[in-house]
């Protein structure tokens, strides 16, 4: 049976570093991306994420590492690489004495498209990015989000096939905002796309996998469902009950089988814990892990358990679920390691 080549992901980045002087601003991070994946990039300010897309695109020189785009060598067969990518950079750069339409049309030119090519490659780029309106207004007259848009235009515009957005939302009002990650998440299912952002949920609105940079490295590589799944409040178990006084219901269900511990919320925590159960009282009860944090049976099993125990001491249950976790605690315990997140 003759032999398959091994597949080759759109990007991989192998051991990338960047020294400016004596700074350090990426150390040694690995990630590949496949067709048909949306990465996003997460870090804290000054973690690395710009330096690291404007090394794939090939705008910085890598101190020493590898990426490739398309199998081919970002640093060895430059224009071959490039020719596969679309590039937003952070501050959305254009001319400013352009009209939108002159500086798509320049794009163009630049992409090396003519005749009817690029006459449909600028028209499709306008009617995505939702740019009619301000076709023929000059680039320093627009507001912030169009140019922004104009800018994401001129980066799709010969429709690549990896796409690198460093905060492509920036400067969008919140409709604007829903749009574009509409495109990316359309635009992901044929493309390699990897995008930087602080806005978390846009992690869970547009991404399929999700890499945590900090301080230059690699911390967190997973899907928004894996790494919401390392929060501490994942598979906790969220009871709101009548009937029942604060410091009885955390005694009986910090002893169930499959529970560490349990608390009352901080909401439902003003009244005194002894005090008559006249009001309703939150509690969590947190699920017992093993030392890799995965919950064992009794702890995926604990949402019952809680019910039946509360039922068992006649306490009226009015809510009850089971937490996913949030992918805002477990950036911030990475990001911030002294960090207990609540």
């Amino acid at each position: 049976m003759p032999h398959q080549p091994e597949k080759q992901p759109m990007i991989r980045v192998e051991n990338l570093v960047k020294q400016f002087g004596a700074k350090r601003a990426v150390n040694g991070i690995s990630f590949s991306v496949e067709r048909g994946e949306v990465l996003g990039l997460l870090g804290p300010n000054g973690a690395g994420k710009s330096t690291t897309m404007r090394i794939i695109t090939g705008f910085y020189p890598a101190t020493s590492g590898r990426v490739t785009v398309g199998g081919h060598d970002v640093a060895s067969e430059p224009i071959r690489a490039k020719a596969l990518i679309g590039y937003l950079p952070e501050s959305a750069p254009s001319y400013a004495d352009m009209t939108v339409q002159g500086f798509l049309s320049f794009i163009a030119d630049m992409r090396g498209l003519s005749g009817s090519a690029k006459k449909a490659a600028v028209h499709g780029a306008v009617e995505t990015c939702l740019l009619d309106g301000v076709l023929h207004q000059q680039i320093d007259t627009l507001s912030k989000g169009y140019r922004h848009r104009t800018c994401l235009a001129q980066a799709i515009l010969h429709d690549p096939d990896v796409l690198i957005l460093d905060e492509p939302t920036d400067g969008l009002d919140p409709n604007q905002k829903h749009a574009a990650r509409e495109l990316i998440r359309r635009m992901g299912r044929t493309k390699a796309i990897v995008f930087s952002t602080h806005i978390l949920e846009e992690v869970e609105a547009a991404c399929t996998r999700a890499v945590i940079i900090d301080r230059g490295s690699v911390v967190a590589n997973g899907t928004p469902a894996e790494l919401k799944a390392r929060s501490v409040t994942a598979g906790c178990v969220r009871v709101t009950l009548a009937g029942a006084a604060a410091d009885a219901a955390v005694a009986r269900f910090g002893q169930l089988p499959g529970a560490a511990r349990a608390e009352v919320l901080a909401d439902a925590a003003a009244a005194p814990a002894a005090a008559t159960p006249d009001g309703p009282v939150t509690v969590r009860v947190y699920p017992q892990r093993d030392d890799s944090g995965a919950i064992g049976a009794a702890g995926a099993a604990l949402t019952v358990a809680v019910a039946q125990s509360a039922q068992a001491a006649g306490w009226q249950v009015q809510a009850l679920s089971t937490e996913e976790g949030r992918l805002e605690d477990v950036f911030r315990s990475i990001t911030l390691p002294d960090t207990v997140a609540r």
